[in-house]
């Protein structure tokens, strides 16, 4: 039985949008990943004490067959193929993949907290995933997706960037 989740996308090293696309495209051709919705890319103002240039964003909704932390390793497996270093935290990053949700579970171990504890206080998730999923119930705070991105009150500022096509 195939599990729905989400997966937030975020680069702003060399060239943002072709590294949120290349890492889409490997996510697409994993055999236990099935594409099934992609935001809009945004560009996004990075958050943190760190100067840097600002983000592209996105959001995916995908199936799996990958327990949550088999998809996890496939998540960090993908940013190391595309060459991310992890240097330090809100620091510039060549590819940033997230996993939001997992179905509607509720998991605090050891290197995962699903849902991801940052969803509620960020735009730059929000935006894109309720272009895919506004009516995703969080399943701790009983809100909606798009209740959420109502209810945030930082300013960041993201916006939609032109189609590719």
């Amino acid at each position: 039985m195939p599990h729905t989740t989400y997966i937030g996308i975020g680069s702003n090293l060399g060239t943002p949008e072709k590294n949120c696309t290349d890492a889409i495209k490997k996510l697409a051709t994993h055999p236990d990943i099935f594409l099934k919705a992609q935001s809009p890319f945004y560009k996004t103002r990075p958050v943190g004490p760190i100067e840097q240039k600002w983000f592209v964003n996105a959001a995916l909704k995908v199936q799996t067959r990958l327990s949550p932390h088999d998809l996890l390793g496939t998540l960090l497996n993908t940013e190391k193929e595309m060459g991310r270093v992890r240097k330090e935290k809100w620091g510039p990053r060549l590819i940033d993949l997230d996993l939001l949700f997992y179905d509607n579970l509720i998991l605090n171990s050891q290197g995962l907290i699903l849902p991801h504890p940052e969803i509620p206080n960020r735009r730059f998730v929000l935006t894109p995933l309720c272009d895919i999923a506004e009516d995703l119930l969080h399943p701790t705070l009983k809100k909606t997706v798009k209740d959420l991105l109502y209810e945030l009150t930082d300013d960041a500022e993201v916006s939609r960037l032109p189609d590719l096509t």
